[in-house]
């Protein structure tokens, strides 16, 4: 008998659980020391990599979560219609719960949406509903009144509401921050977190002063964002800011705000790839800035930045020099300027 056929294999490769369905896959996300992304070296900073829950982004948490709350409520019942307005993500996580449950799917986007995230709503089953025309210059206003329209079309058609409804924050209250604290227990000194609806700040928020935690939670937003008491002004990256402020958001209040450019989440982006091989989104590019923007107030302490999506899905946009150029007016080499990496390209 040959020596490998003595090796217990049982003993060797861990037990795989086996999900009873895709949504039984959210949540649980990895997290990643990053060595090099920083000018300092004695800033222990750490990303929750939410981009691996099965729909791609931190939105899988919530949509999943204000679905199966209504449907144990009776709000929603299979069969149903289910209506949101999105600019991507909450699409995704939506139109991925809908078809687990046997529900339809409306998503109401504008022409600022990521051609790939309405691609993959779709692939998902969504139907989409393209608002063109924006109300006094703002979109979302156009595209929850296209919501409330949709919503009196049928009586069995339900509004998740992501900006208003507190299932949101409770989703991360319950998933995210909590698998970051079980992680780095009573340790973690400052939570950076990029804002839109606020409900992954919120919830994270929330959670660290039940637990009498003591980190300091800033929250990144756009400049151009309404957030804070923001100023509205013109925005091409999705995924962080408001063009008015949602209802989870009114009154609101974090310990720390920083607001950061379009370009800043450019080169946060490209940064984080040539430092540290992520790819990361929009929101995580300015996430990762922010952080950078602080590193000398960060000297031996703990940074948790919270990586909503991938950079997948900003191929034709973060990642395309062109539209970076044609949209932001900033070349290549500059973004790679500001972006540190001069000496990194041959």
């Amino acid at each position: 008998m040959n020596v490998q056929s003595k090796i217990d294999f049982a003993a060797i490769i861990p037990t795989q659980r086996i999900a009873h369905n895709v949504l039984d896959l959210v949540g649980q996300t990895p997290m990643v020391r990053l060595h090099r992304y920083l000018d300092l070296t004695d800033v222990n900073l750490i990303a929750k990599v939410e981009a691996l829950n099965p729909g791609g982004s931190a939105k899988d948490r919530p949509a999943r979560y204000m679905i199966e709350r209504a449907l144990a409520d009776g709000r929603l019942s299979p069969g149903d219609t289910v209506v949101e307005s999105s600019s991507g993500n909450m699409g995704i996580g939506l139109a991925q719960t809908c078809a687990v449950h046997n529900l339809k799917f409306i998503c109401v986007v504008d022409p600022n949406a990521q051609a790939q995230n309405v691609a993959i709503i779709r692939a998902l089953g969504g139907k989409i509903e393209l608002v063109e025309a924006a109300i006094d210059g703002d979109f979302l206003a156009a595209r929850l009144e296209r919501v409330a329209e949709l919503l009196r079309a049928s009586p069995d058609r339900f509004w998740p509401n992501q900006y208003a409804n507190t299932d949101n924050p409770a989703a991360h209250e319950a998933g995210t921050i909590s698998e970051i604290d079980a992680a780095l227990p009573d340790q973690i000194d400052y939570l950076f977190v990029a804002c839109s609806s606020t409900g992954t700040a919120r919830g994270c928020r929330d959670y660290l002063r039940r637990m009498g935690r003591k980190t300091k939670v800033v929250a990144v937003d756009a400049e151009g964002s309404t957030l804070f008491d923001g100023v509205a002004g013109p925005r091409k990256i999705s995924g962080m800011g408001a063009g008015r402020v949602p209802e989870l958001a009114k009154g609101q209040s974090f310990d720390n705000v920083i607001r950061v450019a379009d370009i800043t989440c450019v080169t946060g982006c490209r940064r984080a790839v040539a430092r540290e091989g992520f790819l990361v989104g929009g929101s995580g590019g300015g996430v990762l800035e922010a952080v950078r923007s602080m590193q000398d107030k960060l000297r031996g302490k703990t940074a948790v930045a919270i990586i909503h999506d991938s950079g997948a899905r900003y191929l034709g946009t973060v990642f395309d020099p062109d539209w970076v150029e044609r949209e932001l007016g900033v070349p290549e080499d500059q973004v790679l300027a500001l972006a540190g990496l001069e000496t990194s390209v041959a």
